[in-house]
């Protein structure tokens, strides 16, 4: 080996010196990256679910457990930002606050309001009770704190595991159409558009996702967040099974075909550090010639009597464990809201439940009846199909662009933050010539909000496109609040039904200051919005703000701007000026009147510019914190009790002795157990199918957390201290052959609140 000459060690020591104190060099990464995920299911029992407003849809069991799955991307010794997307109906304006003030308490000044966003994908199919305003609690019999707590927590959770997951890494954006997975549901409001506006686009929906790639230097990839407008609505308001909705399902679907993928070698059986196996393989040879074998196998496992278990079983025996490299984070897949407003998964199109026909173009009724007009998903009429679609059809564009992803962020990380009172702001509107400044309106919901829309219609005799009102429901209303002339002009056309801003009894019955956002990261920008805008409103919200950032030379020409919807807070809904008009149900939702879009463009305008020239700008007034004037009405448990010669846990439906199941087939099994609502079970499970590997190791293979398997509680009548579980697995059609059983997890609530957990195992069967 030669060594190199004195002048070659010289240039050599003077390179690595340059290198050093390079920014550039020391790093093949720009950013910090960290991803974190955690459970925030909520209580599976006997609390109304948020969304439709429909006070029998009260949560009876799971399809599949709630997540919130966050991002951090710092700059080293500069900038961070994070964002925490929420498999839940919305952002809540309480939970955030008190979120800060847990980050704050942890991370001093790190994390604020200012830097964080809390964003949801609008299923419709999770807990209600968490917001602080009487008009989205009515429902839920007020303030649940059960469905607070877990969310608050779940949220500080998975931010710091975002947070200690931060490592050198890089991001790659990609975008694409999907074409299949939303339709528009309010057609006519959108046709009241320009027609010069309307011809610049193809489609009358957003139809395009936009995805982050995040790649660990050392790991490689680690997850991805895309945004895509669709509404979580593909489960029904006759649902009471939690469930992330399509976006959730998505969620689940990618993340494990990440965990798959990944897998250079499925063993049998994967095995954490506590000896615990988590996950079996789908690959192993059919057992079909052991057939006679795995029955009389299957025989000598009957179902035991229930017994005590631990609280950490139900953890122990999930599936998803840690399936990784011990320092290897979790692959983390979310799938944002944005410009939901008007877009609807149902993309069959609306029918009549009485004829059959399409329902009334203008105001979705049939027959002058808004409650027989539905909207159909693609697998019709089983919406837990139409969810599996839906989901899938998003889970594979995100795939592609996954896997295509190129395009490298690079550039600043930063943001702006401001607290808007919308009731009452002043908008400069541009004429031609001139210009005339105008406010918003307190807050005001409209007669055409009580028809619902075509994914879930209202009651009585109301329909969308009502901009007169009813005699008799102006009675009704003016027992709450009469409102009076300068705020029915103010909202003109729409007919006030409920004065909102105007009812502060018991408390404030809506927000009236929101938090706006700009997040930035290299050339992506996300504008936080506290609501559902309609598509036209966030094309024109989305280019505005466009038009300011491309003419800064430090964004250069290719700028994503998606908008993060229902993020931070909850203010409903955000229509054109035309649209509002029109009053469909979008337009009697947007709060602040008819201005409120033009108010939301000039505010985030402000933000934008104030983000290319460094300056900062004015906090504006703080939203109030109403935790302690919330009101619950909603019963505790009292006890559970099982009949005179039972357990809990005990089967009290079996599968028959010696059965046989193929691909396809439900298998079903029901428990003596216990209300959800005793242990959430937070990061474990109630339900569990196992897989009998060799003679007598019984081994995780489907839980909580898998499309297939469904957790139905129930008791006889509402006040009953007697209660069931019945599981249902749906066999999927890549199982594994052999012999499985089911288990159940719960815990008991004693006459005196003593907590008591308990298993159930179903006998054993065969799947051939």
């Amino acid at each position: 080996m030669e060594f190199p000459s004195p002048t070659m060690r010289v240039w050599t020591l003077f390179l690595f010196l340059l290198l050093l104190k390079s920014d550039v060099v020391q790093s093949a990464s720009d950013y910090l990256i960290g991803l974190g995920s955690y459970d925030i299911t909520g209580p599976a029992a006997d609390v109304n679910m948020m969304g439709y407003a429909n006070t029998d849809q009260i949560a009876s069991g799971i399809h599949f457990r709630l997540r919130a799955r966050a991002f951090i991307v710092a700059q080293p010794n500069g900038n961070r930002v994070v964002f925490v997307n929420l498999d839940a109906c919305m952002a809540s304006q309480l939970v955030v606050i008190k979120l800060i003030e847990r980050l704050k308490a942890r991370y001093g000044d790190l994390y604020t309001e200012k830097n964080v966003a809390i964003s949801g994908i609008h299923t419709h199919a999770g807990p209600g009770g968490y917001l602080q305003y009487v008009v989205y609690i009515v429902t839920s019999l007020g303030f649940v704190r059960q469905s607070f707590d877990v969310i608050v927590d779940g949220i500080e959770k998975t931010i710091v595991q975002a947070h200690e997951n931060l490592r050198p890494g890089s991001i790659f954006v990609n975008k694409g159409e999907l074409l299949d997975a939303g339709v528009n549901r309010s057609p006519s409001a959108y046709l009241n558009n320009p027609a010069a506006e309307r011809s610049k686009y193809k489609y009358d929906v957003d139809k395009e996702m936009t995805l982050l790639k995040f790649v660990d230097d050392e790991w490689g990839p680690l997850g991805s967040f895309n945004w895509f407008a669709t509404h979580g609505t593909s489960m029904s308001r006759t649902n009471s099974l939690i469930s992330g909705d399509n976006k959730g399902a998505a969620a689940r679907f990618m993340e494990d075909w990440f965990e798959r993928k990944g897998s250079v070698r499925m063993d049998l059986v994967r095995f954490e550090n506590d000896g615990v196996p988590r996950r079996i393989s789908n690959i192993i040879p059919s057992l079909h010639d052991n057939y006679h074998e795995l029955l009389e196998l299957a025989a000598s496992f009957r179902s035991p009597l229930g017994k005590p278990a631990t609280k950490t079983s139900s953890i122990a025996r999930r599936v998803r464990g840690v399936l990784r490299q011990v320092d290897k984070p979790r692959f983390v897949s979310a799938f944002c809201q944005t410009n939901c407003g008007d877009v609807s998964p149902n993309v069959l199109g609306t029918f009549c439940i009485d004829t059959g026909l399409p329902c009334d173009f203008n105001h979705s009724t049939c027959g002058g009846k808004n409650e027989l007009c539905y909207g159909r998903g693609p697998g019709y009429p089983d919406e837990f199909e139409s969810t599996r679609i839906i989901g899938e059809r998003q889970f594979k564009k995100a795939v592609e662009l996954f896997n295509g992803a190129s395009e490298q962020i690079k550039g600043k990380v930063d943001f702006r933050h401001a607290f808007i009172d919308f009731s009452q702001l002043g908008v400069n509107l541009s004429k031609v010539g001139a210009s005339e400044v105008i406010k918003t309106c307190p807050a005001a919901m409209g007669f055409a909000f009580a028809a619902g829309t075509t994914d879930g219609p209202g009651a009585f005799d109301f329909k969308q496109g009502d901009d007169q009102g009813n005699p008799f429901w102006k009675l009704v209303r003016n027992l709450l609040k009469t409102p009076g002339k300068e705020q029915i002009d103010c909202h003109h056309p729409k007919p006030i039904l409920l004065d909102t801003g105007e009812m502060k009894l018991p408390y404030d019955w809506a927000p009236s200051i929101l938090p706006i956002q700009v997040l930035r990261v290299g050339q992506l920008v996300i504008l936080s919005v506290p609501g559902e805008f309609t598509t036209m409103a966030g094309r024109r919200l989305r280019d505005a703000v466009k038009t300011v950032l491309s003419g800064n030379k430090g964004f250069g020409s290719n700028i994503h701007v998606v908008i993060a919807g229902l993020t931070n807070t909850y203010s409903q809904y955000v229509t054109t000026y035309e649209e509002y008009q029109v009053q469909r149900y979008e337009g009697a939702s947007t709060l602040y009147g008819p201005h409120t879009l033009s108010a939301y463009i000039q505010e985030f305008t402000k933000l934008a510019h104030a983000l290319i020239s460094g300056q900062p700008v004015e906090p504006g007034p703080q939203p109030p914190d109403l935790l302690d004037k919330q009101i619950s009405l909603l019963t505790p448990v009292v006890m559970d009790a099982t009949p005179i010669g039972v357990k809990f846990g005990d089967c009290s439906s079996d599968v028959p002795k010696n059965s046989t199941f193929k691909r396809a087939d439900m298998v079903s099994v029901t428990f003596w157990s216990a209300c959800p609502r005793n242990d959430l079970m937070t990061e474990g499970t109630f339900s569990l199918v196992e897989f009998l590997q060799g003679k007598d190791m019984w081994v995780p293979a489907y839980d909580d957390d898998d499309f297939c398997l469904r957790f139905k509680w129930s008791r006889p009548f509402k006040l009953s201290s007697h209660s069931k579980a019945t599981i249902e697995w749906r066999i999927p059609k890549d199982v594994t052959p052999g012999v499985y059983r089911i288990k159940h997890f719960g815990a008991a609530k004693g006459l005196l609140g003593s907590i008591h957990h308990f298993t159930g195992s179903s006998s054993a069967f065969v799947v051939a």
